[in-house]
């Protein structure tokens, strides 16, 4: 067990609230917490207006009967209805001073009827009644009390049924709270388990994610990079996959023709085998030039653009495939025009390119080998032509893997294009043929000083052609 950023981690899985349940919990949590704060002070609003109301209606019968007895009817009862009939369940009683009842309705002796003597209204609860005293008052002098009382219990009912109703419509407002926020939480959390569940689908390897459209701007912008990453990913994948192909394919055949020429070696007398032993040498000088330029593009994680001067890089292709051109019998001419100005590709990836337009050029065609790079604008086209027959198709069928007629071609082609592209390039065959002309067009960066018009050299082969 281990700890992330407050989260307790068991196994593969976290342990914590979800985003549902937090959803759910804050919505429903301030709401209850608003109910509350409304209600609390209503329901002390409530209590009061109903106290407050009772005492008032005491108030008004008990100084009715007290101004009824001060003026000169004390000691006729029946008087204090006829003058003024008490409201509703309100029970009128006479107390002398000293608290005992002299006549009406009420408990013998009233502690809040002789607390009155002192002239002033009284009210509080007695008795289980809430009740007013006032004092009658003749001559200066307190002669009696009238006590005006009723039940305290229908007051504390009707305000416990006003909380009560209270309590029921906060309920009511908690509840509604609770279903707004499972419909909330469910409208956040859904989309966030399933943008859980196609990430988790993007690691097991499935690069098929397309964005959903949530109405959650941040959860859309969350499934738009996700889906971009799984398509990168997936394109890179890909990617490796043929580059991996195609090296497998560019290392196999100098492999073989090195192995081959070194089993023909132990044939041949000790003139033979040393040739076959400088061309050996040839050949895994070759082969490591490939496999270094391969190694360097494989690195290439974050393409970034060499700044790559044509000249030296048209001797460097020449000086590669000299000797292979010169034992075929055949010559390579160089050509490079005045005032190039230097392409922005990588060093590596053109170098791969050349190379696998002058190997089809030696192997598939004939005669002299042309290698030549020209302005053309925006851009530099370095070319290889020869003097054969040309590929059989159209344009474009050079670099496809699968020729027409059903056969395959190698993919040192296709992949050549691919790295054309990467690098903002176009390969293309200019020509078809007879005499075909392939041309790679690469963006050309700022002009520098010109070089000199004969920079670029003919390079002869070991023997001419026929």
């Amino acid at each position: 067990m281990s700890s992330v950023d407050g989260h307790v981690i068991l196994g593969r899985g976290f342990v914590g609230s979800s985003v549902r349940g937090r959803v759910m919990v804050s919505i429903v949590a301030v709401t209850a917490c608003a109910v509350l704060v409304f209600t609390v002070p209503l329901a002390i609003a409530v209590d009061r207006i109903y106290r407050d109301g009772a005492v008032a209606c005491l108030e008004r019968d008990a100084i009715w009967a007290a101004a009824s007895l001060s003026g000169g009817t004390g000691g006729a009862p029946d008087r204090l209805v006829t003058l003024h009939p008490p409201s509703h369940g309100v029970h009128v009683g006479v107390y002398s001073p000293l608290g005992r009842r002299v006549h009406g309705s009420g408990p013998a002796l009233s502690p809040g009827a002789a607390s009155s003597r002192d002239g002033s209204l009284h009210r509080g609860v007695e008795g289980g009644n809430l009740a007013v005293f006032a004092p009658v008052v003749q001559g200066g002098t307190v002669r009696e009390v009238v006590r005006a009382w009723m039940p305290w219990d229908p007051v504390a009912d009707s305000t416990m049924l006003a909380w009560l109703l209270l309590a029921a419509v906060g309920a009511v407002v908690v509840a509604l709270a609770a279903l707004l926020a499972w419909r909330v939480a469910g409208r956040v959390a859904t989309p966030l388990e399933r943008l859980t569940a196609s990430a988790q689908a993007l690691g097991s390897g499935d690069f098929s994610i397309r964005p959903e459209c949530t109405g959650i701007r941040e959860a859309d912008a969350a499934w738009q990079a996700l889906a971009t990453t799984a398509g990168r990913l997936g394109a890179l994948l890909e990617r490796e996959r043929r580059f991996s192909t195609a090296v497998s394919h560019q290392l196999r055949t100098p492999l073989t023709a090195l192995v081959l020429g070194l089993d023909t070696a132990q044939s041949l007398d000790d003139q033979g085998r040393g040739r076959a032993l400088v061309t050996a040498l040839r050949r895994a000088e070759h082969l490591g030039d490939t496999i270094e330029d391969l190694l360097r593009l494989a690195r290439e994680t974050h393409h970034q653009a060499d700044i790559v001067e044509v000249e030296g890089l048209l001797n460097d292709i020449a000086r590669r495939h000299r000797d292979a051109i010169g034992e075929a019998g055949r010559r390579l001419t160089v050509r490079c025009e005045a005032g190039l100005p230097p392409v922005s590709a990588s060093a590596a990836a053109v170098a791969q390119i050349m190379g696998t337009l002058m190997d089809n050029a030696l192997v598939h065609g004939r005669g002299e080998v042309r290698l030549s790079a020209t302005d053309v604008g925006a851009g530099v086209a370095l070319e290889v032509g020869d003097d054969g027959p040309g590929p059989a198709g159209d344009g474009d069928a050079v670099f496809g893997t699968v020729r027409r007629d059903g056969q395959r071609h190698g993919i040192g082609m296709p992949l050549a294009r691919s790295l054309a592209e990467a690098e903002g390039g176009r390969l293309l065959l200019r020509r078809p043929g007879p005499r075909p002309v392939f041309s790679l067009l690469l963006p050309a960066c700022e002009p520098l000083p010109a070089t000199d018009a004969g920079s670029c050299e003919s390079l002869p082969g070991r023997s001419t052609v026929n």
